[in-house]
């Protein structure tokens, strides 16, 4: 085992922990938030155990995933803007909870906590698919177009992935007014595709003739 590695993802992973800790409970102002702990759990607990998988059986997979330097201007501007979304995303379900604004029902948080860890195995797929996935827009030497699996059916199935996380994320937090500030990432992400394509165009052999053989981006018949 990489214990450099190691170190690196769990320093990582508690700076995460802690930081989604203070932005669920602290604007909700207590510490009994049951869907806060509900939130921790479904992202915390598989995150883990899917580092700990990808550290022992592909490490260089996990290097890929913890490095988040964007060389590409546009896609710093993407991550900015999807910090603040996020940033409001929680302050604002927290809120909602301290000062009982609007509660979703408690079958809404649980059915969206389904939706979550389906999208979470969903997420386990295409890392299996693709090696090369990388946090961060670039083409990697060797790198080869995947066209099968999720990647034969559409061209970005980890946004997909995204999307149902990140929109699934206030509604099990309860807040349908953070579920309408998240709906921000849908415009988000289609500039960050935008910019992956023309990279991956101009970088990646084969690319231009798998976009026309797999029509559509994100979701199936729709986007």
């Amino acid at each position: 085992m990489d214990m450099n590695l190691f170190r690196q993802a769990m320093v990582k992973f508690l700076g995460g922990v802690l930081v989604v800790g203070l932005l669920v409970f602290l604007p909700a102002g207590t510490f009994a938030y049951w869907q806060g702990w509900l939130l921790m759990g479904i992202l915390f607990i598989p995150m883990f155990v899917a580092g700990l998988f990808m550290l022992i059986k592909s490490p260089d997979l996990l290097r890929k995933r913890l490095d988040v330097r964007e060389e590409q201007s546009e896609q710093k501007t993407v991550i900015l803007l999807s910090g603040l979304m996020f940033l409001a995303v929680f302050v604002v379900a927290g809120l909602n909870v301290r000062f009982g604004w609007m509660v979703l029902p408690a079958w809404v948080s649980w059915a969206a906590a389904v939706l979550f860890l389906f999208a979470y195995a969903l997420y386990a797929e295409v890392l299996r698919e693709n090696v090369w996935l990388s946090r961060t827009v670039k083409v990697q030497e060797n790198q080869k177009v995947i066209d099968t699996g999720l990647y034969g059916i559409v061209r970005h199935p980890m946004y997909m992935v995204t999307l149902f996380l990140f929109l699934s994320m206030p509604l099990v937090l309860g807040s349908p007014f953070s579920f309408v500030i998240s709906l921000a990432y849908l415009p988000i992400i289609a500039g960050r595709i935008r910019n992956e394509e023309k990279v991956l165009e101009s970088g990646l052999e084969g690319y231009r003739e798998y976009k026309n053989r797999v029509r559509y981006k994100v979701i199936p018949f729709v986007w």
